[in-house]
C-alpha cells in the first residue's frame, strides 16, 4: 500500500508539473502574441504618427516657401520700385543738369552778341548820341543868340562834340564790362569768340571816345584875328 501511494503521488506531482508547464507555455504563447499584436498596434500607431509628422512638416513647409516666395516677391516688388524710384531721380537729375547747360549757354551766347553790338556801337555812334548832340548844340545856339556864350564855336560845335564823345564811352565800357562777364566763366567757342570781339569792340571805342573827347584826333575851330580889329 505504501508503495502505491507514493507511485500516485509522484504521478500526481508529474501530472502537475506537465500541467503547470503546458500552463506556463501557453500562457509565454499569449504573451507573446499579445506583445505581438501589442507591437504591431504600436508600430501602426508609431508609422500613423511619423505619417502625419510628415504630412504637417511638408505642409509646414510648403506654407513657410509660399510664405518665403511671398516675401521674396514683395522684396523684388520694393526692389522694383526703387529701381523706378532711382531710374526717375536719375532720369530727372540727368534732364536738369541737360537743361542747366542750355540755359546758361543760350545767356552767355545771348551776352557775347551784346557786347559785340555795343562795342561796335561805341565806334560808329549811336541814335542816342546823336540826339544828345542835336539838343546840345540847340542849347549852344539859345546861348549865343542871347549874349550868354563868349566863344561860339566852342558853344556850338565843341559841346555836341565832346557829349556825342561821352555817349560813345559810355557804351563802350558797358560792351567791356558784358564781355569780361561773359569771359569768366567756362564758355563755348563760339561764345568766347563774340565775347572777345565784343571786348576789343569796346576798347577801340573807349579809346576813340577818349580822343574825342580831348580833341586829340583834331582841335576846335578858332576864327581867325582881323588885323586892326583892336584899334
Amino acid at each position: 500500500m505504501g508503495t502505491t501511494t507514493d507511485k500516485r503521488s509522484d504521478d500526481a506531482k508529474t501530472t502537475t508539473t506537465d500541467q503547470g508547464a503546458k500552463d506556463a507555455n501557453e500562457a509565454a504563447e499569449r504573451a507573446e502574441e499579445t506583445a505581438a499584436a501589442g507591437g504591431e498596434k504600436n508600430g501602426e500607431k508609431a508609422g500613423e504618427k511619423a505619417g502625419e509628422t510628415v504630412v504637417e512638416t511638408a505642409e509646414a513647409q510648403a506654407d513657410g516657401g509660399t510664405e518665403a516666395g511671398e516675401r521674396a516677391a514683395g522684396e523684388a516688388d520694393g526692389a522694383d520700385a526703387a529701381a523706378d524710384a532711382d531710374t526717375d531721380t536719375d532720369t530727372d537729375v540727368e534732364a536738369d543738369a541737360a537743361e542747366a547747360p542750355a540755359r546758361s549757354g543760350a545767356a552767355a551766347g545771348a551776352g557775347a552778341v551784346v557786347a559785340a553790338g555795343l562795342g561796335l556801337a561805341s565806334m560808329t555812334g549811336t541814335w542816342l548820341g546823336t540826339l544828345l548832340a542835336e539838343r546840345q548844340t540847340l542849347v549852344g545856339q539859345i546861348k549865343v543868340q542871347s549874349g550868354k556864350a563868349t566863344d561860339q564855336i566852342a558853344t556850338v560845335y565843341g559841346a555836341p562834340w565832346h557829349t556825342t564823345a561821352l555817349v560813345n564811352g559810355v557804351f563802350a565800357v558797358l560792351a567791356m564790362v558784358v564781355a569780361a562777364v561773359v569771359l569768366t566763366g567756362c564758355r563755348p567757342t563760339w561764345v568766347r569768340a563774340v565775347a572777345w570781339g565784343g571786348l576789343v569792340l569796346g576798347f577801340l571805342g573807349l579809346l576813340i571816345s577818349a580822343g574825342m573827347y580831348l580833341d586829340l584826333f583834331a582841335s576846335l575851330p578858332s576864327l581867325p584875328k582881323v588885323p586892326g580889329a583892336g584899334s
